[in-house]
């Protein structure tokens, strides 16, 4: 069939004048098979390319030579058939740009008086193009420079003066271009020439340059309006949509106002536009409306067909376009016949009835409004052939569920359809109330038997053959559901099994599938409480841990190749109560809150009592409280709760039991704060003394934020001297402190006084804490310790003892001893610092350096401080003990003895010299060890028999012990006598 594979496109042609021997050349080509011929038509009239004439054919192209801008421009179309059809291109318009010269016939001079308005007319010579236009002030290059006055007109030529002065005197020139053929032209100039009879008055504006009531614009396309008015004064131009829409960024206003331009036009700027001219004397304005237009572009199109003789074929055309387009529809390029009954047209849709090959044909739809046309195609193809089963064979088994129905399709391949029968075995099948041929040659057997099982065969005839196809039919066993619906009464946790035993054909294969609440259950992926338990012919399923939301319709469904059947258990999962709702505080006392909640689900198990629970920012979560009535029955639902403390902010919650359990608790109440009173805690733990010179220190566990019942929360500190009447009283605001100190001069030192903290709050005072006695602040012990001595105990250890201070008298004690040593090299200020407690009058001082010079000092001490510090002494750490090891160890055994002997170890210059040895043994390394010295290099040990020994030896010294040696392992002793060494 042919297809356009290049078109015609219009052709603007520019020709200068006296010009007439151009060629202009229309491309059409297409492809098909055979080859197609071409044809052309001019204004729907064949053009017939002679020998000699200006129209000749060259494959498809048209060429035209000497273009006659009379006979040649119209609408061109190409033609291309061969035996498929014919196609008829898109429209292509021929115009020919041109531009002759004006008369030169001189024009008469325009007279006007000054502060008039004036229009010269241009006059264009005839042409074909767009044209612009410029005008030239009494010679060229000086043209007229378009102002607020001054308007040269793009639609007519004319050039608008509004107001006429002095300086316009003189002679002005139209020049018109064409844009397509580039050439330009001058008219014979007119002169303007002022009046004498005086200057023109004020007047208001007259709108000479306006734009027609309708303005069709194409979609995409640039409008430019044109308006200017004559007046004195110059009048100013504006514009307006009447809509009151306001103007886009698009939209170019120019030319002193005198044009508005809208590019790239749309259907949203289509609408009423005015322009308005004003000056002192008056207003006038004139109306135009910008309707908008769109040449049609197809949105849907027919596509080619292969149909059968005596099908039915419809074919769509739909395009959008402003306004609405027409249809129509072309066949091999000529209209389509309406006037078959069997042939329908209707708003794009073609309908031919009955097909026969004479329908055979190229076919194009006509889509058209008055802006445009555009041209689609189709190719309908009408077969005819005999019978055909080779595409669609009868199926060869088909398997029917005995009491249920089947249905045989027969669907030959034949044009025209023609007559099908069917057979039974060799016999013709006979229609009954169970056994039906339907319209379209299929078989329908209803309340299927064994006894239709058997071989059917579907027979098809028309006027060009015969064919026939064969499949057996094959009657199997309903499939039935024997466990019966159920429905099943659960508690949470419990596993339970859904049934699902069938009784089946048993050549058929089954398969079973699980619904919970119509969604399918997919093993697996639901954690671990769905699992297959059934065998071949069951398809039971166990639940393990059943849980609430495991509750709903279990719908079991069985299926084979022939029928499918299901069954439904409905599950109740009986569980704890769900949370109760709408929890909350309808009244708040200072110690009490009265609460209200709703009923929440009670998971198929009556309630039987609720609990209410609360919680502050003091408390670790959430804790029981106490309620009134104490216990909550299932049907209660409010409650007070008691023993509140009294300005703290709470929340409660309440939890539901049933005989299942307890639930989820319900959100939290609101935060509401209970009533503010009267302080009721006192401070815990009142004590107080030490502290400098002159003070009574006063001590005490502050009142925990919950339990000061108030804003403005303080403590009120009262003492007296022991066996005094009256109080001394001071108040402490900070709700956080811990202490009061009351400092004056007249305090005996470490004297006996009662104390007690009350507490008040905004609401008033609360109560004092039990009366405590304390002592004031006592003085610094005013003696040194004397007697300082120290002693060298080893290179590392000084022992120091001092005779102590009486304990106490009755203005200060003495609590202990502060020691501070330093070594020779440092000084007393970074001195080391060892405390003692008690009456203690000796201290060992360990981790020296040996052959070291030390010094001390001792002071005592009590709560006001240190006392004067006693003499300083000295005292030089022994030499370091041996840094050497004991070597060649040397032992042997017998029966149940070790003898031991090493090499003696040598104290080097700086080491003290070595007065003995430790030997240590142990039946493992980590046991401890038993140690025996001995002042020589030999040892002789009982040990047990059959046990391994550890054994290691070090030397000692007055410097301390030394290094020791390695470890030994001695192995059991099994009889003999073993000799060995270690080094």
């Amino acid at each position: 069939r042919p297809v356009f594979t290049k078109q015609p496109g219009s052709v603007v042609f520019p020709l200068q004048p006296g010009e007439n021997r151009r060629e202009v050349v229309f491309s059409c080509e297409a492809q098909g098979h055979p080859p197609p011929f071409y044809r052309w038509k001019l204004n729907e009239s064949f053009i017939l390319p002679r020998p000699g004439s200006r129209y000749s054919l060259m494959g498809g192209n048209l060429h035209i030579s000497h273009l006659n801008k009379e006979e040649d421009v119209g609408i061109y179309q190409c033609l291309a058939s061969n035996s498929f059809g014919t196609i008829v291109s898109r429209e292509a318009s021929l115009h020919i740009a041109y531009l002759e010269n004006f008369k030169t016939q001189r024009r008469s001079p325009v007279r006007v008086r000054e502060g008039q308005g004036v229009v010269l007319l241009c006059g264009p010579p005839p042409h074909s193009g767009e044209l612009t236009f410029t005008w030239i002030f009494n010679e060229y290059p000086s043209f007229v420079i378009q102002d607020t006055r001054r308007f040269v007109s793009q639609k007519t030529g004319n050039l608008y003066i509004a107001k006429v002065e002095p300086s316009d005197v003189g002679n002005y020139t139209c020049v018109v271009t064409n844009t397509v053929t580039k050439s330009s032209v001058q008219g014979p100039p007119t002169p303007l020439v002022l009046r004498v009879d005086g200057v023109m008055g004020e007047y208001e504006p007259k709108i000479e340059v306006q734009f027609p009531e309708i303005v069709p614009v194409a979609k995409s396309s640039t409008v430019k309006l044109e308006c200017f008015a004559l007046g004195n004064p110059v009048p100013t131009i504006s514009w307006r949509r009447v809509d009151g829409a306001s103007f886009g960024r698009k939209v170019d206003i120019n030319k002193a106002s005198g044009v508005l331009e809208i590019p790239y036009f749309q259907q949203e700027d289509a609408g009423i536009y005015e322009c308005v001219a004003e000056n002192s004397r008056g207003r006038n304005s004139v109306k135009g409306k910008l309707s908008f237009y769109a040449p049609p572009h197809l949105t849907e199109k027919p596509q080619d067909v292969q149909k059968t003789i005596d099908d039915t074929l419809v074919w769509e055309c739909k395009a959008s376009a402003k306004p609405k387009p027409s249809y129509r529809w072309l066949k091999n390029g000529e209209p389509l016949d309406p006037m078959e009954d069997r042939v329908q047209t209707n708003n794009g849709v073609l309908t031919i009835s009955s097909l026969s090959l004479a329908d055979i044909a190229m076919y194009q739809c006509v889509a058209e409004n008055k802006h445009g046309r555009i041209f689609t195609n189709a190719e309908l193809r009408v077969i005819a052939i005999a019978p055909d089963f080779s595409q669609n064979l009868l199926k060869a088994q088909t398997l029917a569920r005995q009491g249920g129905d089947i249905l045989i399709e027969c669907k030959p391949r034949m044009s025209p359809r023609g007559v099908i029968s069917w057979r039974k075995g060799k016999e013709a099948l006979r229609e009954s109330h169970r056994v039906t041929v339907l319209d379209n040659g299929s078989l329908r057997i209803s309340n299927v038997s064994k006894m239709d099982a058997g071989l059917y065969t579907c027979v098809a005839r028309n006027q060009f053959g015969v064919a026939s196809s064969a499949g057996s039919l094959l009657v199997k066993e309903p499939t039935v559901i024997t466990s019966p619906a159920g429905h099943l009464d659960v508690t949470v946790g419990e596993s339970i099994v859904l049934p699902c035993q069938v009784s089946h054909d048993p050549t058929l294969d089954l398969k079973f599938t699980w619904f919970f609440n119509e969604q399918l259950i997919h093993f697996g992926s639901h954690g671990a409480y769905f699992e297959k338990v059934g065998g071949r012919s069951a398809g039971d399923i166990m639940i393990r841990n059943i849980q609430l939301r495991h509750a709903g319709k279990y719908t079991c469904a069985v299926q084979t190749k022939v029928d499918s059947v299901s069954i439904a258990t409905d599950v109740v999962v009986r569980g704890p109560p769900g949370p109760p709702v709408d929890c909350q505080v309808t009244e708040m006392t200072e110690t009490t809150a009265s609460l209200s909640w709703g009923l929440g689900m009670d998971n198929h198990s009556p309630i039987l009592s609720y609990t209410i629970q609360a919680r502050t920012p003091f408390s670790l979560g959430w804790q029981a409280v106490t309620t009134v009535p104490e216990l909550l029955g299932g049907k209660q639902l409010s409650a007070t709760v008691t023993d509140l403390s009294p300005w703290v902010e709470y929340e409660f919650r309440v939890l539901a039991t049933n005989s299942i359990g307890t639930g989820e608790p319900s959100k939290p109440s609101k935060k509401a704060r209970t009533k503010e009173m009267l302080p009721r805690v006192t401070p815990a733990r009142v004590n107080g003394g030490g502290g400098g010179r002159s003070e009574l220190v006063i001590t005490w566990e502050p009142v925990p934020e919950e339990l000061q019942s108030g804003p403005g929360f303080g403590y009120v500190v009262a003492f007296r001297p022991l066996g005094a009447q009256g109080w001394m009283q001071a108040a402490v605001t900070s709700p956080d402190a811990s202490r009061y100190v009351f400092k004056n001069e007249s305090i005996p030192p470490f004297s006996p006084y009662q104390v007690k903290v009350g507490v008040y709050n905004n609401k008033g005072e609360g109560p004092f804490s039990p009366v405590t006695t304390i002592h004031s602040a006592e003085e610094e012990p005013s003696r040194a310790p004397g007697r300082l001595r120290a002693r060298s105990v080893s290179a590392s250890e000084v022992e120091v003892t001092w005779r102590p201070l009486a304990w106490s008298n009755n203005r200060r004690r003495i609590l202990g001893y502060e020691l501070q040593y330093w070594g020779e090299r440092e000084k007393q200020d970074t001195a080391s610092l060892i405390r003692t407690v008690g009456n203690k009058t000796s201290v060992l001082i360990r981790d020296l350096e040996g052959s070291s010079t030390y010094y001390m000092s001792l002071r005592a001490y009590n709560s006001a401080g240190v006392g004067p510090q006693s003499v300083i002494v000295n005292v030089t750490t022994k030499k370091p003990p041996p840094s050497q090891a004991p070597v060649k160890i040397m032992w042997n055994t017998s029966n149940s003895k070790v003898i031991l002997r090493w090499d003696k170890v040598h104290a080097l210059e700086n080491e003290s010299e070595v007065t003995g040895y430790k030997v240590m043994y142990s039946q493992d390394k980590h046991s401890r060890p038993s140690v025996v010295e001995t002042n020589t290099t030999s040892l002789e040990l009982s040990l047990p028999v059959n046990q391994d020994y550890v054994i290691q030896i070090k030397p000692f010294s007055e410097g301390g012990e030394g290094s020791s040696s390695r470890q030994i392992t001695i192995p059991k002793i099994a009889g003999g006598t073993i000799l060995t060494h270690e080094t």
